[in-house]
């Protein structure tokens, strides 16, 4: 489904991500873990394509050079300089780091934003969905809040609810267990198996916490300072020496 075939991206001179591989297959779950500033986010950008926005943006102002190389390719075809829109109408869909709901937007709204690209149909049944496999978000006295006074776990589901609303057939989420308790997170974390065994959807899962994540995926990959240094299934990212001394503190 996904193929990334050596990406590169620098920021002016400084290179974020060297020369990375990746893949994700149909209705996979697949990790990238490392540290904070190792590329992560980075890489979300260039997968989603947010990335060209930015390099707009930069280029309108004069400010910061930005360069990616490199090709990915989504369905068999390449997308590599395809705008972020047209990524998420063929399901490509980020729930960023940081969540970035809209705080003065109840959470049924922030909900409703993301069914832009649904049908009606297709909007009310994921809506029902999205309630169902995060409960506390189906408490009207969440639901009809302003989203910026919400809880963080809260924050997170509507997040992720949000991007489901989207209709993706890969879902990217980007940090998704920071700055919560380990009871939200493994709340959040079942939440993510039940969505891949219920619908099908391909999860791409960039974290720093990857104790939580790891039991959890397919495969995946650990980046230290934009490239990969290490690789493999998660049981065999489990048994390795060096993820048990950084992740596990073995």
């Amino acid at each position: 489904m996904l193929q990334v075939r050596n990406l590169m991206l620098f920021y002016e001179n400084m290179l974020a991500i060297n020369n990375v591989n990746l893949q994700a297959g149909p209705g996979q779950i697949i990790g990238v873990f490392g540290a904070n500033s190792a590329g992560k986010s980075s890489l979300m950008y260039a997968i989603s394509g947010i990335i060209l926005d930015i390099q707009k943006k930069e280029t309108m102002k004069g400010g910061e050079r930005i360069t990616v190389l490199g090709e990915i390719s989504f369905g068999g075809a390449d997308i590599t300089r395809l705008e972020p829109s047209e990524r998420a109408r063929r399901g490509i869909v980020l729930c960023p780091e940081r969540r970035r709901i809209f705080p003065e937007s109840t959470g049924r709204e922030n909900l409703k934003i993301g069914g832009y690209l649904a049908t009606p149909a297709q909007a009310k049944q994921t809506l029902d969905y999205v309630l169902e496999i995060f409960p506390p978000l189906a408490d009207r006295r969440v639901l009809h809040r302003a989203g910026g006074f919400l809880s963080g776990g809260e924050q997170q589901m509507l997040a992720i609810g949000r991007a489901l609303m989207a209709q993706p057939k890969l879902l990217l989420l980007d940090e998704p267990l920071m700055g919560l308790s380990p009871l939200i997170q493994y709340s959040l974390v079942e939440a993510v198996k039940q969505i891949r065994e219920q619908t099908g959807i391909s999860i791409l899962i960039a974290e720093q916490y990857a104790r939580p994540i790891l039991p959890i995926i397919d495969y995946g990959y650990i980046i230290e300072n934009g490239s990969t240094v290490l690789e493999g299934t998660g049981a065999e990212l489990m048994d390795n020496p060096d993820v048990q001394s950084a992740y596990f503190g073995l």
